[in-house]
């Protein structure tokens, strides 16, 4: 009961680390990269459907990504869909690719890109917390219903927070990380 606590707990944790890559992933940096376009959604015969699923999306150089819809029909929703997705990007097509530049960060917009990777971060920590407190809750019932003795459910709360220490250091590393991408011009 005790071990699966503690990887059930790290494994919701590692899925709060997952969720944070992915969402510092959608902030971007003055590079281009495919991802930018990963939550763009294009309507497709009646249905919103991811980008990536009726185009290929490809890096042309470091500031443009190249998007080739599959069928010829699609080039305008396309170029409209990522015009509307207010990513601040400009699409524009040539013959059946749409070259979409990534325009440079300013100062102010990178402050305020920092700030918003600082909230992500702060969200993520929070989370990691939260399941901390679940597994201490788990371990405090466990021992009123006398399943572990009080030396055990004090290691355990130990290993667990040893857990959380582990993870809140991997998120601001993660911070860091993408604060210093972002302040590069």
């Amino acid at each position: 009961m005790v071990a699966e606590l503690k990887k059930a707990t790290e494994q919701k944790m590692l899925k709060s680390l997952e969720a944070l890559k992915h969402d510092l992933a959608k902030v971007r940096t003055g590079r281009a990269h495919p991802g930018i376009l990963d939550h763009v959604q294009v309507e497709y015969y009646g249905s919103q459907v991811p980008i990536s699923q009726i185009a290929n999306i490809t890096l042309i150089d470091a500031r443009t990504i190249g998007v080739q819809p599959w069928e010829k029909p699609m080039i305008g929703k396309v170029e409209k869909a990522i015009r509307d997705a207010d990513l601040g990007l400009n699409p524009a097509t040539q013959g059946d690719l749409i070259r979409v530049p990534t325009p440079a960060l300013t100062e102010e917009r990178r402050r305020e890109l920092i700030k918003l990777v600082k909230h992500e971060g702060e969200n993520a920590k929070i989370a990691v917390r939260n399941q901390r407190r679940d597994a201490n809750a788990h371990l405090k019932d466990a021992l009123k219903k006398k399943e572990v003795s009080e030396d055990d459910e004090r290691r355990i709360e130990e290993e667990i927070q040893k857990l959380t220490d582990r993870f809140v250091i991997e998120i601001d590393k993660m911070l860091a990380d993408k604060e210093k991408d972002l302040m590069v011009v």
